[in-house]
């Protein structure tokens, strides 16, 4: 996995995508809002690649939404398919990272910091994108440090 400046991170949802970004140094994930879905309609990929553009992105984290075993699901293959045409039309790098529990993290902290999430739903999304984000940066920053010839799991461009 390369090392990660400033990627914007996707929680890719049925109704929203929950975005993050990370700092210039790739060492810190921030909430950076989300993008309302339309039911019935095409991905909103050209709103992620403006506001990939907006947040001077460098790459992307796509969350893969597989099942409690590790499986492919109809949302996961949407996402390696957006994944495809996001680095195709900008050029940029887009990692693929296990998404499972990141929702429930997210809402555990808000919860934990006696916040409430009626009507959040969106910041919600957000949050669990933030997650998302920490957790490749510290992936990348844990290959980053390992030997060349480690082929640790998380190590390559889908990161599980």
């Amino acid at each position: 996995m390369p090392r990660l400046n400033r990627y914007l991170a996707l929680d890719w949802g049925e109704r929203r995508i929950g975005l993050a970004i990370s700092d210039p140094s790739g060492t810190i994930a921030s909430p950076a809002g989300h993008i309302l879905r339309r039911a019935g309609k095409r991905p909103p990929i050209a709103e992620v690649i403006r506001r990939a553009e907006a947040l001077e992105a460098q790459g992307f984290v796509a969350g893969l939404p597989l099942d409690e075993a590790g499986g492919e699901t109809d949302r996961s293959r949407e996402v390696r398919a957006v994944g495809a045409a996001l680095e195709t039309r900008t050029g940029l790098p887009v990692i693929l990272v296990d998404e499972r529990y990141t929702t429930a993290i997210a809402l555990r902290a808000v919860h934990e910091l006696g916040g409430r999430t009626r009507n959040r739903a969106g910041d919600v999304d957000s949050l669990a994108a933030a997650v998302l984000l920490q957790h490749a940066l510290r992936l990348a920053e844990q290959c980053s440090a390992a030997p060349a010839d480690d082929q640790s799991p998380g190590a390559d461009h889908d990161a599980r």
